[in-house]
């Protein structure tokens, strides 16, 4: 694990309370690590090395000392920006990307984050002004919080760091939990902690004359261009995809890929044996349960380009690794595809230290089933404000009552199309609806939160895109919302977990903007998803994994929890502790369960309740260690 601390504060600083904070980001051992220590001020740093191993130790400093900077991360561009700084007069003494960063601010001020291709998150000491720069990459990979307190400020890389300082308040965040409730994440600025914050994706922070201002300095602009020559962009994604990837793959240490045997990996792998030397190792994940295992897809493509191929079949026997889990994410988080994610990082550490995925695929180029749903329902108009209320409350009833598949799905169907757009897709995107958020909760917890909205988050940015239609306004929105709260911290955990690094070519924020611009027919047509991506790289893949219809990094979790996680979840959601934390109804939860036992389908939403529960117990502890295995 790699991450940055630190705290600023008027009255003085502990220097051991930072150096705490740092070894608790060191989950397996870091290759370096190193402090800034001056009165008002401690910046420190655990370091995974990739670039310049021997000479990249932090904190780096400009010449004389007065500008000082942590980062975690990596700028991909960096040896363009040294070029510059060396053209520009400045006097660089490693050979990494992390000593760009005072020089870039000592030049560009805060302004230097627009200079910059990579993902990080970085804190600047300007010891003249006394003001800390912090800043978060423009989509979120790498994670911020932060905590004010009394004339002063501290920040992490992880929450449980932030913890160590017992001035930093632990009760939970209920706004933050009600927002997990419904996203399966506790979405940006919230932390599950109240006093506490997270920097959203793509803001940077400005701490001085002990005031905090945040602001935003990049928004993916989805204003649609016009396209008059399709094959043109072909090569033009194609260009910016092998450009993507290539500076990805500039590392010191031995460096793979992620292999789901879907379009987009399948892509990323291609563009790196196009241009590597040597033989691509890459890592895939597999069940017993054939619904959900994409091995053999995986092996085509590794046979395709003749990788070093690696597999790891995933078992129900998830005891020992659950609470594990819960300790390595900060807050609840619900995806359930953290598994297979955790055993793939956990396979793929074995060999390499740098591993590619196919990350941001869906969102950018319309990969989701629901977008053609969208698109297709667009056509149907909301019901008119006098009818709506009454068709959702149909809806809702036969969705919740009704023991037949055929009018559940009716029911949900009567409260989609009585909605609004965005609350549309909100409804594809919610764990837990609102009313059901209700009728779980304890009434204590109903009363505070009765005036909360989760959808409004949706809503915003929904309202705030800059796409010519519906279906790219949706696009936007999972940009925005679900890529950064769910899919980026997934990744960078179970990564992280493991002192591996993962990089996005998918992501790149110069591919991203130009994919941005493409109109929403290109990306979703009919009934076809992804269709210019697909058309792009079809001559770099088998023809199977061109048409085969995307399946996802799902995992059999309806049957393990009837079947070799039954005991687990009833005994941990029903026990002293879960009872008497006061959240939810204790004959609800029970009914949900044996409810799910009988046949329905509550798998997500027990899920979402195991986690949280988990979550509790791994960081109640009063020591910040991860549970043994």
């Amino acid at each position: 694990m790699c991450g940055i601390a630190g705290v600023v504060s008027s009255a003085g600083v502990n220097p051991e309370l930072v150096r705490d904070m740092c070894e608790v980001i060191s989950h397996r051992g870091p290759d370096g690590e190193g402090y800034h220590v001056e009165p008002t001020a401690v910046l420190g740093m655990r370091r995974l090395a990739i670039i310049d191993v021997g000479g990249g130790q932090q904190p780096v400093s400009n010449e004389n000392g007065t500008v000082v900077a942590v980062f975690n991360g990596e700028i991909y561009n960096f040896p363009e920006l040294r070029r510059d700084l060396l053209a520009r007069g400045h006097h660089l003494t490693s050979a990494g990307d992390s000593e760009c960063l005072v020089h870039l601010y000592e030049e560009y001020g805060d302004d230097l984050v627009h200079r910059l291709r990579g993902m990080f998150a970085f804190a600047i000491w300007d010891r003249p002004r006394q003001r800390l720069l912090l800043a978060r990459d423009r989509l979120g990979k790498k994670p911020l919080y932060w905590h004010v307190g009394q004339s002063s400020i501290r920040f992490a890389s992880e929450l449980k760091s932030l913890l160590l300082d017992p001035t930093v308040p632990r009760d939970v965040n209920l706004v933050a939990l009600h927002h997990y409730l419904t996203y399966q994440y506790v979405p940006a600025p919230w932390s599950i902690r109240e006093g506490v914050c997270k920097l959203a994706p793509g803001h940077l922070l400005v701490w001085e004359g002990g005031t905090a201002e945040v602001r935003r300095y990049w928004q993916l602009d989805s204003t649609p261009r016009l396209v008059t020559d399709e094959r043109a962009e072909e090569e033009r994604l194609r260009e910016l995809l092998l450009e993507a990837t290539r500076i990805r793959m500039v590392s010191e240490r031995p460096l793979g890929a992620f292999l789901s045997g879907g379009i987009d990996s399948s892509a990323v792998v291609a563009a790196m044996a196009m241009q590597s030397s040597e033989r691509i190792k890459t890592f895939s994940i597999g069940f017993e349960d054939a619904r959900f295992d994409e091995r053999s897809h995986a092996r085509s493509l590794a046979r395709h380009y003749g990788t070093d191929h690696h597999e790891f079949v995933v078992t129900p026997d998830l005891l020992d690794m659950l609470p594990r889990l819960a300790w390595y994410f900060d807050e609840p988080f619900a995806d359930y595809s953290a598994i297979p994610s955790f055993y793939v990082a956990q396979l793929s550490r074995e060999h390499v230290t740098v591993v590619l995925n196919g990350d941001g695929g869906d969102e950018c180029f319309g990969g989701y089933r629901r977008y053609v749903l969208a698109a297709r329902s667009a056509r149907i108009p909301m019901a008119p404000p006098s009818v709506a209320p009454a068709l959702a409350r149909i809806g809702a009833r036969l969705a919740r009552r009704n023991s037949q598949l055929l009018r559940r799905r009716a029911g949900r169907a009567l409260q989609y199309l009585s909605q609004p757009a965005p609350r549309r897709h909100a409804q594809l995107m919610s764990s837990f609806t609102a009313e059901q958020k209700t009728w779980l909760y304890s009434e204590s917890l109903r009363s505070r939160l009765r005036e909360i909205d989760s959808h409004t988050l949706l809503d915003d940015a929904y309202l705030s895109s800059k796409a010519g239609t519906g279906l790219g306004r949706i696009l936007d929105v999972d940009v925005n919302t679900y890529l950064p709260g769910d899919l980026l911290v997934k990744v960078d955990t179970t990564t992280m977990a493991h002192s591996l690094e993962a990089r996005s070519p998918l992501l790149d924020h110069a591919l991203m903007e130009w994919a941005a611009g493409l109109p929403v027919d290109l990306k979703v047509r009919g009934g076809e998803t992804k269709r210019i991506f697909r058309r792009a790289v079809a001559s770099w893949l088998p023809d199977e994994l061109v048409t085969r219809p995307k399946q996802g990094f799902g995992v059999p979790l309806a049957a393990w929890l009837r079947g070799e996680l039954r005991e687990l979840v009833f005994d941990t959601l029903t026990d002293h502790s879960a009872r008497t934390r006061g959240y939810f109804r204790p004959e609800a939860v029970l009914h949900l369960l044996e409810s799910h036992q009988k046949g329905a389908s509550h798998s997500g939403r027990i899920w979402a309740l195991l986690q949280l529960e988990l979550w509790h117990r791994a960081h109640e502890r009063t020591e910040a260690r991860c549970p043994a295995p």
